[in-house]
């Protein structure tokens, strides 16, 4: 993982995982996966809080729980562009962040992902903030490893399948 800020009010991060390229980019787009890793360690994503539309125009909508308080973080954004299973683009209009995910095929399972972040404010620049999201990535690593063969995807009904080997996943996406 590389984790990097170009340019004042830009963040990047770079995260490969051991999954195809559609599976990853389908997890990013359905509520029953984005439920299960979701926000940073510490907070939970309720399935019923989780609304996704993944069309230009279509908006993501979460609401992301404190495990220790209860405290909720709601998130809106709207779908500026979605091109499967390669690119997913979002604004957040109450803070004007736009995060663009670009999902790349490095073959034998494996996909990077770059998410880019653009007008995020000093805030959610912080060494802390960063961090927490560095954890997300780590709990959306850790669910793709959970996932189990034969998992049906709710978009597109894609069964996942998996040869039983941890040293060599051999992810299959069958649509």
């Amino acid at each position: 993982m590389s984790d990097q800020a170009p340019d004042a009010g830009e963040l990047t991060y770079t995260r490969v995982f051991d999954a195809p390229r559609e599976l990853v980019f389908r997890c990013m787009i359905e509520p029953e996966h984005l439920a299960r890793f979701w926000g940073p360690a510490g907070v939970r994503t309720p399935l019923a809080s989780i609304k996704v539309d993944p069309r230009p125009g279509g908006v993501f909508e979460a609401v992301m729980v404190n495990d220790a308080d209860g405290s909720t973080y709601p998130m809106r954004a709207v779908y500026r562009e979605v091109v499967a299973p390669e690119r997913l683009v979002w604004t957040e209009p109450a803070t004007g962040v736009t995060t663009t995910s670009t999902f790349s095929d490095l073959g034998g399972a494996r996909t990077e992902v770059q998410i880019r972040q653009a007008n995020v404010p000093a805030a959610f620049r912080s060494p802390q903030a960063q961090a927490g999201f560095s954890t997300s990535l780590d709990r959306f690593a850790a669910y793709l490893g959970e996932l189990a063969p034969g998992e049906v995807s709710a978009h597109g009904g894609a069964v996942v399948t998996r040869s039983p080997s941890r040293t060599s996943p051999g992810w299959t996406v069958v649509p």
